[in-house]
């Protein structure tokens, strides 16, 4: 039997495999720049900022991996992250850590959008990696992400796994079932790290379903994301007894509606009345939110357990959900109003204007007390604030100038839908509904923070490329062209 050397995909064969150094240099020199500079600014970061940042969040994270238990307050997946680097002693291996992180979320949409334009235009040597570097660049250069990667907080490993559990997945036009495994296995450590990707799976299941890739495939991804945060959700049970990732849930739900809450139409039984108060005139500087969960009237401050108290999580729970029925307008209004804050051309003061500007490199090091005590036994001497000049400086010029503004990351959503609409059946679709999701869910669920975004950005931003690349490739199954496998290339001889 001879095989048909027309139907050898792109690059296959013994000529076409050599490596030429001046095509390879013509293919990836834009992104090996791009990434070089990606580089240089989180070196300028690390050595302005010897120590990490701190944030509200910080000491307790460093608590749990000192300790190693289920929070009750959020699940522990990133305190297990801190507890693997525990041995080093060391916050700069921390940051490192991170950002090393930050660059595999901005290299991904570059290899997914390279192999797909690749594929669909094989004879361009040049353009798929520009088309890449399109996708890579506002995860790359954008300081804000420079930055939350410098903070102790479990935004950007939760950031990495999503964005590599969604690449498992577009790898292939129908991805292979050891692939869904570790997508699932990746969306599994995402959820219990932050309970806000607990959604994803049902999206990427309801599209590998749609997309009729074959249960197998469907099943791995379900039984890998069941055993992560099955084997969590037993921990936490064993621990505190009771079953799930976090037991605050009811603090948060009630977050999100007091700003609209009306006691005179929800008529909360007496026990949940504690509840009712204008929380949007509350605290000066604070959103209702903030100011009704952690502000000086929580009411959850006259619960023995305070913001960690089951009793008054079941109370708040059912007070969110009795505010959310009887006020379905006001709640959904709440919710989109927040969900396309981030889209405003300046960045709001919420929820407070001090939580705002810990998101910038600060000119004086700043450090959270609740973080003194568990950042001196994780980190030792390295846990000393320093800011050493002229780089910390440079990195707070960087960060002046080059971010990503609210109507750019609009584009990249407009962008992503516009090519949707052009080819529906567009690999897109998945980075699409799960970016949406991660700028509406914390909308429906806490409040809005500027961070929340940060993990939507390198999804909408490859969304927003692979329509308008995978076109002319994609074959009349569905498939694109270098997928085929060699059983397939066989010609009857």
């Amino acid at each position: 039997m001879k095989v048909d050397a027309s139907a050898r995909p792109p690059g296959s064969g013994r000529a076409a495999g050599k490596i030429e150094p001046g095509a390879t240099a013509r293919r990836h020199g834009p992104f090996a720049l791009l990434l070089a500079v990606a580089v240089l600014a989180r070196l300028v970061a690390m050595a302005g900022y010897p120590s990490t940042l701190w944030f509200g969040d910080s000491g307790a994270y460093l608590r749990g991996a000192l300790d190693p238990a289920p929070s009750v307050l959020r699940p522990s997946g990133y305190s297990l992250l801190l507890w693997t680097l525990r041995p080093l002693h060391d916050f700069g291996a921390v940051a490192f850590t991170q950002h090393f992180f930050g660059l595999i979320v901005g290299v991904l949409p570059y290899l997914v959008v390279y192999r797909v334009a690749s594929a669909a235009r094989p004879h361009r040597t040049v353009l798929p990696g520009l088309l890449g570097c399109l996708a890579a660049a506002p995860v790359l250069l954008d300081a804000y992400q420079i930055q939350l990667e410098h903070i102790v907080l479990s935004d950007v490993l939760f950031e990495v796994l999503i964005a590599a559990a969604i690449a498992a997945l577009l790898w292939r036009s129908a991805p292979s079932w050891p692939l869904a495994l570790a997508a699932g296995l990746l969306l599994g450590g995402a959820a219990v790290t932050r309970t806000v990707g607990l959604p994803l799976v049902a999206l990427a299941l309801l599209l590998l379903i749609v997309r009729r890739v074959g249960w197998r495939t469907v099943g791995s991804l379900a039984a890998a994301f069941a055993l992560v945060v099955g084997s969590y959700a037993t921990w936490y049970h064993a621990e505190n007894g009771r079953w799930g990732l976090s037991g605050t849930g009811g603090l948060f739900l009630f977050g999100r509606v007091a700003a609209f809450a009306d006691c005179a139409r929800i008529r909360p039984p007496v026990g949940e009345r504690i509840f009712c108060r204008d929380w949007t005139h509350d605290t000066p500087g604070m959103d209702a939110a903030f100011a009704a969960m952690w502000g000086v009237h929580t009411p959850f401050q006259t619960f023995p357990g305070g913001a960690y108290d089951p009793d008054a999580n079941s109370l708040a729970a059912d007070f969110a959900q009795r505010a959310v029925l009887a006020q379905p307008l006001d709640y959904t209004w709440t919710v989109l109003e927040d969900a396309v804050r981030g889209f405003a051309p300046r960045r709001a003061n919420r929820p407070t204007a001090n939580t705002v500007a810990e998101y910038r490199f600060p000119a004086h090091y700043r450090r959270h007390g609740t973080t003194v005590k568990p950042s001196r036994r994780y980190g030792g001497v390295t846990a000393r604030p320093r800011v050493v000049q002229p780089f910390a400086r440079w990195i707070r010029a960087y960060q002046d100038l080059v971010f990503l503004p609210g109507p750019l990351l609009a584009a990249l959503l407009l962008a992503a839908l516009a090519g949707i609409v052009r080819r529906p059946r567009s690999p897109a679709l998945l980075p699409l509904l799960a970016g949406v999701a991660l700028i509406v869910v914390p909308a429906a669920t806490a409040d809005f923070d500027h961070r929340y975004l940060i993990p939507a950005v390198p999804l909408l931003s490859l969304a927003a490329v692979l329509p308008w690349v995978a076109g002319e490739g994609e074959r009349a199954d569905g498939g694109r062209p270098g997928d085929e496998r060699p059983d397939r290339l066989r010609a009857a001889g």
